[in-house]
């Protein structure tokens, strides 16, 4: 098979794949993040982080190494980045690793567990809460005012009820992102300075001199630490965080499951 028709396979699977994550709560893939890394023994540990430290002496301290469903392939895990080795360290790969049978994305799910954030440490202290209706279905969402997908979203959330939503105001995309950010931060009512601006793009009034901003700059540092990597990034209660925008539906559902 020709190199451009093998990569339109995969990003074929790739595609399906992320259609049936899509479909699939959190009790789908318990099972296969549970299997997706098994403990080696270990001399098997040890000779792994021998030969590949010799062999790529910048490779970094290696956190963890595992066993995959795969005969013969190991997981390396350094932070929160993924990579793959056969039992001698000889080769290294970093990539997706897919069950066909299954059709789950491995690499997905494992990282899904290693991203997954203890809705209770959040620093709530450093959002702004909106509650709708009785506030008893919880969700914490990571938005730059800039961010296209995140109005979107904001529509989307303003048809659901019954939620109590932690706003992190998450400027990441330029200067002007972090000013609008300062501003609906310093607002005397946030959260009716952010709908203003992100549901009827009514800016917000300019800062007054001496507002405290070290909020805005914990939330850069605190998605820093746990990758958020755009916007908006969803986190439910069960600590499963979503990527980017999504409707309705898809938030109901993910709200059902926690």
């Amino acid at each position: 098979m020709k190199p451009n028709a093998i990569h339109g396979v995969l990003a074929a699977v790739l595609a399906t794949l992320a259609l049936v994550a899509g479909a699939a709560g959190p009790s789908d893939k318990a099972p296969t993040v549970a299997n997706a890394a098994l403990q080696v023994s270990k001399e098997q540990d040890q000779l792994l982080r021998k030969n590949l430290a010799e062999r790529l002496p910048s490779i970094g301290r290696i956190d963890e190494i595992s066993r995959t469903p795969m005969p013969g392939l190991f997981e390396v895990r350094i932070g929160t980045d993924l990579f793959y080795t056969d039992a001698d360290g000889a080769y290294l790969l970093q990539g997706q690793l897919i069950d066909t049978k299954a059709r789950k994305n491995l690499t997905e799910e494992r990282l899904d567990k290693l991203l997954a954030v203890d809705f209770d440490t959040l620093p709530t202290k450093d959002a702004f809460v909106m509650v709708r209706g009785n506030g008893k279905r919880k969700l914490a969402v990571f938005e730059d005012p800039n961010c296209p997908y995140c109005k979107k979203f904001e529509r989307d959330l303003q048809k659901v009820d019954n939620v109590t939503v932690y706003m992190y105001l998450y400027p990441i995309l330029g200067p002007d992102s972090t000013d609008k950010s300062r501003n609906i931060w310093c607002a005397k009512d946030k959260a009716k300075a952010w709908q203003d601006y992100m549901l009827r793009n009514e800016a917000p009034s300019k800062a007054e001199a001496g507002c405290d901003l070290q909020a805005l700059s914990r939330n850069i540092e605190f998605g820093k630490k746990h990758k958020i990597t755009g916007t908006p990034t969803l986190i439910f209660t069960d600590g499963t965080r979503v990527p980017g925008a999504i409707g309705t539906a898809d938030i109901e559902r993910m709200l059902a499951a926690k």
